[in-house]
């Protein structure tokens, strides 16, 4: 049992996403803690210190320990020692930590979009160019920006109904009868990820 606010609050054991065969689900499983991703958020904004970021999260200092040993132990963060009396560890993002950068900056701009109750509390300046700005997913091969509505998920994670044969995803999209007469008759206007036809 757990004390909050005066009430007894009974802890239950989060079920583990790692084996499910879904990319989503196994992040999760790592970075979809309670306060996780707010530990990350910081250490992007250059926290690096257990009293820093106990002292701006308002967090638990057992709940605070227990997140930081646990992105330790996935190689989100790496401990460093900065005092050997007595022994403390500063707090840093690896490679792995830092490739959440566009989820953190995905989340904020969701959140500015539909939550923010005025200006948004943080804005990202593109130092190359020198602007704010607002990140967007691009696509790897043409650089156009990739939307949910433009393009189609693949993979035997999607619902039955969802998926085609393998000889018709495999047709040129520009020759008719294929796969680009199925996206102009409309799967571009449908609001999800997949071969949904509208």
């Amino acid at each position: 049992m757990m004390q909050a606010n005066g009430l007894r609050v009974r802890s239950v054991r989060r079920k583990s996403f790692a084996s499910m065969d879904c990319s989503v689900a196994r992040s999760l499983d790592q970075v979809g803690e309670w306060w996780t991703l707010l530990v990350i958020r910081d250490a992007f904004l250059g926290v690096t210190r257990f009293d820093e970021f106990r002292s701006r999260l308002g967090i638990a200092p057992n709940v605070l320990s227990d997140r930081l040993e646990t992105l330790v132990g996935t190689g989100v963060l790496r401990r460093d020692p900065y005092s050997s009396r007595p022994v403390r560890h500063e707090y840093r993002l690896t490679e792995k930590g830092r490739d959440l950068f566009g989820v953190l900056v995905a989340l904020r701009q969701w959140g500015d979009r539909w939550l923010a109750r005025d200006e948004p509390p943080v804005v990202l300046e593109h130092v190359t160019c020198g602007h704010t700005t607002t990140a967007l997913l691009s696509c790897s091969e043409c650089g156009r920006e990739v939307t949910a509505r433009n393009v189609l998920a693949r993979g035997r994670l999607l619902p039955a109904r969802h998926r085609r044969a393998s000889a018709a995803d495999d047709v040129d999209p520009g020759q008719a009868g294929g796969k680009g007469d199925d996206l102009a008759r409309g799967e571009l206007e449908h609001p999800r990820i997949g071969p949904v036809r509208t």
